[in-house]
């Protein structure tokens, strides 16, 4: 690379984080908790405070928004699954618009104690749920009393609404991503446990030691929620996308020793 396209390329990446910078700053990423609130393990994050509320550094916020958006990226590369959880109402909505459409697992409504260290029994609930939907294809329900149908439609609504999207998911994930660390704390604890790498939104009354990759931002407000999660969304696609892209690729045949050898001779005689 020549020192004039590494100029540009050096240019184009800081016009990029200056972009970013401005976007979280219109989103009020920068908002913090009331100072009185505030986690001391989140000094090295906060920049200072107008008005007794804590204000995020908008700089470190794009860094550490990048070492997670590299890691989401690799793993998403690799097929492995990716755990989100956010169950405050801002983020619901948030969810279904960005990681919704990438395939990875979400839980939005309500995290049931024991969903990961406890998965064995996660995954009869969701086996039962595709019991009930088979037994309404097959006509097992219609030899069923109307009241019996109704406790059974009952219980595969109540599945669904706390399962259901989590269906898909076979085995442990290979990461968690959680927004609001202290709402979902019980989620943290049991990553942690199980010794799952973990991704997080936090603010200045969380502790970000907690968390393998912290991204100091307001957990608060939808549309600082929604920026972090549209450059999350878009690290899992671009990994989902390279993965589709090698898999595509034609198999790389090997020369075996005789046709090495043939080559050999052939221009060794010309």
């Amino acid at each position: 690379m020549s020192f004039k396209e590494c100029k540009l390329k050096i240019s184009m990446s800081e016009n990029s984080n200056e972009a970013r910078f401005k976007e979280m700053l219109d989103a009020g990423v920068h908002f913090g908790h009331l100072k009185r609130k505030w986690n001391p393990n989140m000094a090295p994050y906060i920049f200072g405070e107008k008005k007794g509320i804590h204000i995020i550094d908008l700089n470190k916020t794009v860094v550490k928004l990048d070492e997670a958006c590299k890691a989401v990226k690799q793993i998403a590369k690799s097929g492995k699954k990716i755990l989100f959880v956010a169950t405050k109402k801002q983020a619901k909505l948030i969810f279904d618009e960005t990681i919704k459409p990438t395939g990875m697992p979400y839980v939005s409504e309500r995290w049931s104690g024991g969903m990961l260290t406890n998965f064995a029994t996660v995954r009869k609930a969701v086996r039962k749920m595709s019991m009930i939907d088979k037994m309404g294809q097959d006509g097992t329900m219609d030899t069923l009393s109307k009241r019996e149908r109704l406790q059974i439609s009952r219980q595969r609504d109540k599945l669904e609404k706390n399962l259901g999207s989590i269906a898909e998911l076979t085995r442990l994930p290979s990461a968690i991503f959680i927004v609001d660390i202290n709402k979902e704390n019980i989620a943290l604890l049991e990553a942690k446990k199980l010794n799952i790498p973990t991704f997080a939104m936090v603010d200045t009354n969380s502790d970000p030691t907690k968390v393998d990759f912290p991204i100091p931002s307001n957990d608060d407000a939808s549309k600082s929620i929604a920026v972090i999660m549209e450059h999350i969304a878009k690290a899992l696609n671009e990994g989902l996308s390279e993965r589709k892209t090698d898999k595509d690729k034609p198999p790389r045949v090997e020369k075996t020793e005789k046709v090495e050898k043939s080559e050999k001779t052939e221009k060794e005689s010309a």
